[in-house]
């Protein structure tokens, strides 16, 4: 088997993904690239080649992408130059001979509207420029995380309630573990060129609904209030959100109040031959997460 890179391997999903890869294939076989490769020593002490590069170094992506045959590309975080640093991976990708090239945007369904400051306009970019770069590729979509729900919440829920704007939609989302896995299964089989998957968990849920997930946790009754987008965005802010960051968050809750990801389709469970972790089993196992 030719080389696989993960990009973003200091990061969350990036360092998951290549630690799945290590269950399915050697070690020789796997790059990770970090713009600080001390960041992933872990992957090194496994045997990964950590290699240096960054999205807004053209430059170092075409030296680090020298003997890959596949790249994931992961979507740099919001607030980026998101179109320049994805286009500069696709670009050196070719230039270096990559053949195979997986990106993860957020799922955006076929005729939805909706626009998720900073995410779904560079997103409906880069798989557009993906998609015509000549390149084999893969769109592995990823619904919200479930870990994320805590940012949309706050972490004293408990104590507060689940406040947020009203609106009955509902989100199926993933847990960024599972997430991970199936980005290795689709690296590491064959059958998923020019293919797109929307990798949604089960159950959807609403606000509402987790709101009594948090209640069943607890033991007792965690309420589900509604409130104006302007109390929401103050209150993230009175616990230390910058505001950016709240409103941010208010376009994630916007999103699952509309149904934006409610969708399911199955791509999740069958990568993984299992069912898919669900949100209680990741609150009751770890919310609050603890401080550091």
């Amino acid at each position: 088997m030719s080389k696989i890179l993960v990009t973003g391997a200091s990061g969350d999903i990036g360092r998951r993904t290549l630690q799945h890869l290590l269950k399915r294939t050697s070690a020789s076989e796997l790059v990770g690239l970090a713009r600080d490769p001390a960041k992933a020593a872990d992957l090194s002490a496994h045997g990964v080649d950590i290699r240096k590069g960054d999205y807004a170094n053209y430059n170092s992506l075409v030296q680090a992408f020298a003997g890959v045959e596949k790249v994931l590309l992961i979507s740099t975080h919001a607030f980026a130059d998101r179109e320049t640093e994805h286009a500069n991976v696709i670009q050196a990708a070719s230039e270096a001979g990559v053949r195979h090239v997986l990106y993860t945007p957020v799922i955006l369904p076929e005729g939805s509207k909706f626009e998720l400051m900073q995410v779904t306009q560079p997103d409906i970019f880069t798989v557009k420029t993906l998609k015509e770069s000549g390149l084999t590729y893969t769109i592995v979509a990823h619904p919200p995380f479930i870990e994320s729900f805590e940012f949309y919440i706050g972490g004293k829920a408990f104590e507060t309630g689940v406040r947020v704007p009203a609106g009955n939609g509902k989100a199926a989302p993933a847990a960024r573990d599972n997430l991970a896995e199936a980005q290795a299964v689709i690296l590491t089989s064959a059958g998923h060129e020019n293919k797109s998957y929307a990798l949604t968990g089960d159950p959807a849920i609403s606000f509402a609904d987790f709101a009594q997930i948090l209640s069943e946790i607890h033991g007792k009754t965690v309420p589900y209030i509604t409130v104006s987008d302007e109390q929401y965005i103050a209150n993230l802010v009175v616990v230390g959100l910058p505001e950016v960051a709240a409103q941010f968050a208010l376009g994630w809750v916007h999103g699952i109040n509309s149904g934006e990801w409610s969708k399911q389709n199955g791509d999740l469970e069958r990568l993984l031959g299992r069912k898919p972790t669900t949100t209680a089993e990741v609150f009751r196992a770890g919310y609050p997460t603890p401080q550091t």
